[in-house]
Parts: C-alpha cells; sequence; structure tokens
C-alpha cells in the first residue's frame, strides 16, 4: 500500500489519516505523535513538514 492522504480518517487535510492507514497505526496515535513531535521541535518544523506532505503525497481514490 503506498502513502496517500486520507479520505477517511482526516481532520484537517488527511496527511496524519494517511500515515497511520500506511503504517497501520491508529490514527489518534499518530496524530498525538505528531503533535508531541511538534511540541518538542517548538512546532516549526513540524508545520512546515505537515504542508509538504499535504502538497507532495497525493489523494487516495
Amino acid at each position: 500500500m503506498a502513502l496517500h492522504l486520507s479520505n477517511e480518517n482526516r481532520i484537517l487535510a488527511g496527511v496524519c489519516g494517511g500515515l497511520a492507514e500506511w503504517l497501520d497505526w491508529s490514527p489518534t496515535w499518530v496524530r498525538l505523535l505528531y503533535v508531541l513531535v511538534s511540541v518538542i521541535s517548538v512546532a516549526f518544523p513540524g508545520i512546515i513538514v505537515y504542508l509538504i506532505l499535504w502538497i507532495v503525497v497525493p489523494r487516495a481514490r
């Protein structure tokens, strides 16, 4: 299964939901881990990575 933006597990753009489906993890855990890593890294890199993934990763069909 390829990485894609999720249509089902989406809150904002579907990036975390798509990562969760790709990793076969719970979307809630991926979101919590993303927020935790973003806060620890002073949020700026996390926002940039999220925006890049939103632009680069294709939407699920």
